[in-house]
């Protein structure tokens, strides 16, 4: 397979606006709500990449129509009974989204299937979704708690679950609420932590009733409550906020760039994903956020950052999953910092694309940097700059994108093998650093 490879020179200024493509997670709840909902759904400003691509065709094999016209995506959609089962494997690529959603789409839409994925994503943890599916009477089966998963067509109404999550997590709780919509009575679902919500904002929206219950009023967990649906799911009309997970990695380049300002126009701020802004400004970061009108139940607005001299920080507790994507790029603004950065409770990074720990430590020692690997976080000792070096993606998007952010202020060049993967999530990555001023050059090899 042909790999790319980046050369990225640091000390240049990074000047000017980014106006991202919509919110992954978002893109992936759009595409397939719209599916589910009865009617034609309207979804602007949608995320083309390669995380994507496995959920539009998916649609496809179950027998639902879609078009798209640049980022506006047009969904024929067939309700919970007009699905059909797919003539083969469904592949999810290396999403472990698409898996698990459609996952509780195939439950609730009681179609038969063979859900399946790339090597990395045969390595991701299914049981997490199988067992309290097959507690609500769906019939499915992983291979050894993973995939390929196997879901036959259930002869019995589903039945309605308590059910404690033992790691929260967006997507076990979303392939959940799907089934729970034609279950036979109401679903809670308890979780340690306040995972994202996305999926229920979009789905209230469409016509569900899906509760939140915080801690402090449930006195267990953070909560969800889901009634079984009592008419079809309205369809969606929406224009997606840009992806603040991608927008972090700008965020990072303008703080330990020299002489740099950016905005990030049109950023989504849901506060279920804002954990990272919140740890810079702690890390002293001059940050500012201006909110603007919220779409489609989602809270958005610009964010401005400018070079900063940062300081180290901790990162533990409810804060992780708020943050859980954007690690590898907040290890990067840690080596930047002055002092020890602390993060732990985020064992959870192990199982991503990559061990996103292990590696994320591995890479930044490359650079000079003391990064010591703890069993569910990591230490950075940062000194406010970084040597250069040679490091490697790992087949890992986010980690690839956080390398090419570190050589954004660094002292030496630094070069990033296997940077193709940063295709998977933001196609549009390099060339929008290198709009803002950034000195980068991409190189294949063979």
């Amino acid at each position: 397979m042909t790999q790319m490879r980046c050369i990225v020179k640091g000390g240049k200024p990074l000047k000017g606006k980014v106006r991202l493509a919509g919110d992954k997670s978002l893109s992936h709840r759009a595409i397939l709500f719209a599916a589910l909902a009865e009617g034609r759904s309207e979804i602007e400003n949608l995320l083309l990449a390669g995380v994507t691509q496995p959920m539009l065709a998916a649609l496809t094999a179950f027998g639902v129509e879609w078009s798209l016209d640049g980022q506006h995506l047009t969904v024929e959609g067939k309700g919970l009974q007009g699905w059909r089962d797919p003539a083969g494997v469904i592949d999810c690529g290396n999403s472990a989204t698409t898996m698990r959603l459609l996952a509780g789409a195939m439950a609730a839409t009681n179609v038969s299937g063979v859900l399946d994925g790339s090597a990395g994503l045969r390595r991701r943890p299914m049981d997490r979704i199988v067992q309290p599916l097959q507690k609500m009477g769906v019939a499915i089966e992983a291979t050894d708690g993973y995939a390929p998963l196997l879901i036959s067509r259930s002869q019995h109404p589903l039945r309605g679950l308590e059910h404690e999550l033992s790691v929260a997590s967006a997507q076990v709780k979303s392939c959940l609420i799907l089934a729970a919509l034609v279950a036979d009575q109401p679903t809670r679902l308890c979780e340690p932590g306040p995972s994202r919500d996305h999926t229920e904002r979009m789905l209230a929206s469409m016509g569900a009733k899906i509760q939140s219950i915080l801690p402090e009023t449930s006195g267990k967990g953070y909560q969800t409550w889901v009634e079984p649906l009592a008419q079809p799911l309205r369809p969606l009309q929406m224009h997606l906020p840009g992806d603040i997970s991608s927008a972090a990695f700008f965020l990072v380049g303008g703080l330990i760039a020299p002489d740099s300002q950016i905005e990030i126009e049109n950023v989504g701020l849901n506060p279920t994903r804002c954990g990272l802004l919140e740890a810079l400004e702690e890390m002293q970061a001059t940050l500012a956020v201006e909110e603007t009108q919220a779409q489609g139940g989602e809270p958005c607005g610009h964010i401005r950052v400018q070079s900063s001299a940062l300081v180290a920080t901790a990162v533990m507790g409810e804060r992780v999953v708020r943050m859980i994507d954007e690690f590898p790029v907040f290890g990067v603004a840690a080596a930047y910092a002055n002092g020890e950065t602390c993060v732990a409770d985020a064992q959870e990074l192990r199982y991503k694309e990559s061990d996103r720990i292990a590696r994320l430590c591995q890479e930044l020692r490359k650079l000079g940097v003391e990064a010591i690997e703890t069993p569910d976080g990591f230490r950075i000792v940062g000194k406010g700059k970084l040597s250069g070096g040679v490091v490697e993606a790992h087949g890992d998007h986010r980690l690839a994108m956080a390398l090419i952010v570190a050589g954004l202020g660094s002292q030496e060049p630094v070069i990033v093998h296997g940077a193709e993967v940063v295709s998977e999530s933001l196609p549009q990555f390099i060339p929008f650093l290198q709009s803002l001023g950034a000195d980068i050059r991409c190189e294949m090899d063979a």
